[in-house]
């Protein structure tokens, strides 16, 4: 009898051993069940926030096709990533910021459909001009650099806008000169794609972000 109650109180803490054992292996069993819910808990959320961010997106470029039709139809337009592209030699000659009369009938003709489509997203349009990769060979040497020629065109586009019928506090003008080219400056025709206007509907608030990041200026609207 002895022996017994000896031999049970020698396998009492092994079983008490085991079951705090068990016990912790359920916890840290639930702890990990309850880490992984939260993580694919986080990942639904996230992966639900870009299916909207995307449906925002084909949406605001199907709106903007349809407020274009026409010029995109006319090929004189391009449409890419929500970036209206105009091609410089539509707009000016080589190394001038001078507008071409084809130029100024194009960006009135966008007037009316970019203000309404503007008015009913409370966005402004970023007017971008951009050149090539060759250095400006003007006679007169009117522009610096292709810094100075591609704000020059850029301004000129926003001060045609504005002349045209676009409310001023709703566009303005940045310079990349010969960076973020189209396409690879390898020849003639690639550097045609690369001199090159675009538009761009951008958030207000993006407004002064952008300013930070790319040369820009307020167009001067006292001049003709």
């Amino acid at each position: 009898m002895l022996e017994l109650e000896a031999e049970s109180e020698s396998t009492t803490p092994t079983w008490i051993s085991f079951a705090d054992l068990m016990t912790g292996l359920l916890g840290a069993f639930v702890l990990l069940l309850v880490g992984v819910m939260a993580a694919q808990l986080d990942m639904a959320t996230q992966l639900e926030n870009e299916v909207q961010k995307r449906q925002v997106e084909e949406q605001k470029r199907l709106s903007l096709e349809q407020a274009l039709a026409g010029p995109l139809a006319s090929g004189r337009i391009t449409l890419n990533n929500g970036r209206i592209g105009i091609s410089g030699k539509l707009l000016f000659e080589l190394n001038s910021d001078g507008l071409q009369p084809e130029g100024r009938q194009l960006l009135k003709s966008l007037v009316l459909p970019l203000r309404s489509y503007l008015q009913s997203r409370d966005e402004m349009l970023m007017v971008s001009g951009f050149t090539d990769d060759k250095a400006v060979t003007s006679r007169n040497r009117q522009f610096e650099d292709n810094w100075e020629l591609s704000a020059q065109r850029a301004l000129t586009v926003t001060r045609t806008l504005i002349e045209e019928g676009m409310p001023s506090w709703m566009l303005f003008a940045a310079a990349f000169g010969q960076e973020q080219p189209l396409v690879a400056n390898t020849n003639e025709k690639a550097r045609a794609q690369n001199r090159r206007v675009e538009m761009a509907p951008v958030p207000k608030a993006s407004n002064a972000a952008n300013s930070a990041n790319t040369a820009s200026a307020k167009p001067d609207t006292s001049k003709p």
